[in-house]
């Protein structure tokens, strides 16, 4: 029988979380129209006007982005955590940029999907490169994390799990993880109402049409801070891979 790390008992839910992302760099194009639609450059901090919608009401795009504005536009490869007693950030950066010192960039082609009610920009044709990116990222940096409390785990929970993804959330302290990763960046909250995730596809597909379905090279590995619980994160580092052979 699997033996599973035991949760903290009682509240966990104060001081800062890391998270282990992809993001594209600062200068990028992609950085640029995420960054715009969404509302917040992940980078600077600045909030920025989001596009006009045609056939949406003022104010309901920031409200359908209101969860990826405040994640900041990103891949997740190791979800958010809190590190272990004992842990400093110093020594969380250094093992992240040996991570990507031996990763090898590569390219795909982002294509938009409307993933599980949530709209994304995902892979057009899924490549086991960035699979094996995040479980590298999940392993090798997992003696950071503090375990999760009871509530967290809870939280997790509440959305429904298959056997597979309660074994994940168990040892690694997230379910969609391993062979649960889906390579994705979230441009929306769910959208239920089949009229208006019309509008927002229509919308989409003319505000990311200088990326999508051109390659995109990924060559870094980011490090994203949220200093207490609700505020937004930051991206405090950027680790380049090593360059395409």
């Amino acid at each position: 029988m699997v033996k599973f790390p035991k949760p903290i008992e009682g509240p966990l839910d104060n001081g800062p979380r890391h998270a282990i992302y992809y993001a594209p760099a600062g200068d990028s194009a992609l950085h640029a129209a995420a960054s715009h639609w969404l509302g917040r450059d992940s980078i600077s901090g600045e909030h920025l006007e989001q596009p006009n919608v045609a056939g949406m009401e003022p104010g309901r795009l920031k409200e359908v982005t209101a969860d990826p504005r405040r994640y900041g536009f990103h891949a997740t490869l190791k979800p958010p955590f809190r590190l272990k007693p004992g842990r400093t950030a110093d020594e969380l950066f250094a093992a992240a940029e040996r991570l990507a010192s031996k990763t090898q960039a590569f390219d795909i082609t982002l294509a938009l999907r409307h993933f599980s009610g949530f709209f994304a920009l995902m892979q057009e044709q899924s490549r086991s490169d960035i699979q094996e990116m995040a479980a590298a990222a999940v392993v090798e940096l997992d003696e950071f994390r503090a375990l999760p409390s009871e509530k967290e785990l809870a939280r997790r929970r509440g959305t429904g799990l298959s056997a597979a993804q309660e074994t994940l959330l168990q040892r690694w302290g997230y379910p969609y993880v391993m062979g649960e990763f889906r390579f994705h960046t979230s441009l929306s909250q769910r959208i239920t109402d089949g009229s208006e995730a019309k509008i927002l596809e229509t919308a989409l597909h003319d505000h990311f049409r200088d990326v999508v379905g051109k390659p995109h090279t990924i060559d870094s590995i980011s490090i994203f801070r949220q200093e207490m619980p609700n505020a937004p994160f930051l991206q405090i580092e950027r680790f380049p891979t090593a360059a395409t052979a």
